[in-house]
């Protein structure tokens, strides 16, 4: 992860446009020969590891060949490419191990702000070697909170007020301020892949966080459509609060 990093780097340029080449996907989205020569590093670095996992990457064509893998790597080469064209840096190199559907493994580089985050099932999590822990304030009411505009809709009509954070070019990087406490809770608009939270996902969990949709579902992986719908991160107390505000009313579908 940390030599996929380093050969991101050599394209990016803090505060200033990248000298990568920049194309568009169908629907828009950028992609940077450095997510490509990023994608085929970790695929070329990965895949002998383990030749029985599955693979669904971002920048990968897809196959439905994943789909009868019990395990499978999940990654995104730049998660937050728009920042790191325009000199942003708070993107991230992601990867996850995705076995029956949860992330079990799970690693996020921001080589540009020198963190790694690691965690592993029942392992605990770590930043840069030291154990993290999400905050746990009483109530929403202050809590630093990152979200985009059109989820802080019903936060605002609910009357509560809250100490609004930077949304954060990276969704991975977003998910884990609020693992390392930096921020109490985060949401995210619907139509986040796999591979945007699976590292991240098992990374808040084991630093004793939730994230779940709207509804209080937790995220299963490595299904045909890998998208999600609307998220939310946050310590449990918090997080039922946030969706008794912002979801259906119902984290009570949230395992303990």
């Amino acid at each position: 992860m940390r030599e996929a990093g380093e050969k991101a780097l050599g394209f990016f340029r803090h505060g200033a446009a990248t000298h990568a080449e920049v194309s568009h996907k169908h629907g828009g989205s950028p992609v940077t020969e450095a997510d490509l020569l990023v994608d085929n590093y970790l695929r070329e670095k990965l895949a002998p590891l383990a030749p029985e996992f599955g693979w669904l990457s971002e920048e990968s064509v897809d196959s439905p060949d994943r789909l009868q893998r019990r395990a499978i790597f999940i990654a995104d080469p730049i998660d937050g490419t728009r920042g790191f064209a325009a000199g942003d840096p708070c993107w991230a190199v992601c990867v996850a191990v995705v076995v029956d559907g949860s992330p079990v493994y799970g690693i996020v580089h921001a080589p540009a702000l020198q963190e790694t985050f690691v965690a592993h099932v029942g392992g605990g999590a770590f930043l840069n070697g030291q154990s993290i822990r999400v905050s746990s304030p009483p109530a929403l009411a202050g809590a630093r909170l990152a979200a985009p505009d059109n989820l802080l809709v019903a936060i605002r009509q609910s009357g509560v007020s809250i100490n609004l954070q930077p949304r954060l070019a990276s969704l991975a990087m977003r998910i884990l301020r609020v693992a390392s406490g930096e921020f109490d809770a985060a949401l995210a608009a619907k139509n986040a892949y796999d591979w945007d939270i699976a590292a991240a996902d098992l990374i808040l969990r084991e630093a004793g966080g939730v994230l779940s949709d709207l509804a209080g579902h937790i995220p299963c992986y490595n299904r045909p459509a890998p998208q999600h719908p609307a998220l939310a991160a946050a310590s449990p107390g918090l997080h039922a609060q946030l969706l008794s505000i912002a979801g259906d009313g119902r984290p009570d579908r949230i395992p303990a």
